[in-house]
C-alpha cells in the first residue's frame, strides 16, 4: 500500500500565523506570534550551586529584555541561546511565546515549543508609555 497519497490526506493544512500586538497580551495566555523590537538586554547574573560532589554547576545563561512595538512593552526572559538573539536594537518575531506571572508581573517567554527569528528593522516607534510588566496581578479564587 502506498503512503504518500494516503498521509497527505491525513496532514492539517499549515495555518497562516496571526499577529498580536503587545496591548493584548493578557496573563496566562500562549500561543502568540508578535514582531517586536528589542529595546535592553540585560544579563542576569548566574548564580554557582555546589552539588554533593563539591563540583560547581552553573545555572542557564539568562537575560531580562524589554521589548515592544507601538502599542506597549513587555519584559521578555531570554534563556540560553535566545540571549544571543534578543541584542539591544534588534528586531525579532517572537513565534509561540506565552506570558508567565513572575512575582506578580507579567513576563513573555519562549520556550522549547516556539521559536526567535532575527528579521529585518521595522519603521515603528516602541510605545514606552505602556508597560505591561509594571502591571501587578492577583490571583482570585472564585466561589464555585
Amino acid at each position: 500500500m502506498s503512503m504518500t497519497a494516503d498521509t497527505k490526506a491525513t496532514t492539517a493544512p499549515k495555518r497562516k500565523p496571526v499577529f498580536v500586538k503587545v496591548n493584548q497580551l493578557k496573563p496566562g495566555t500562549s500561543g502568540h506570534t508578535l514582531i517586536v523590537k528589542v529595546l535592553e538586554s540585560n544579563p542576569v547574573k548566574p548564580a554557582i550551586r555546589r552539588s554533593s560532589l563539591t563540583q560547581s554547576i552553573r545555572s542557564p545563561r539568562i537575560a531580562e529584555c524589554l521589548i515592544g512595538d507601538d502599542t506597549g512593552c513587555i519584559l521578555f526572559t531570554a534563556r540560553n541561546d535566545q540571549v544571543d538573539l534578543m541584542k539591544t536594537g534588534a528586531t525579532v518575531i517572537l513565534r509561540n511565546a506565552k506570558i508567565d506571572l513572575f512575582k506578580d508581573t507579567m513576563r513573555m517567554v519562549v520556550d522549547r515549543w516556539g521559536r526567535i527569528e532575527v528579521t529585518d528593522p521595522v519603521s515603528f516607534e516602541v510605545n514606552r508609555g505602556n508597560n505591561l510588566s509594571l502591571i501587578e496581578y492577583e490571583l482570585v479564587t472564585l466561589p464555585v
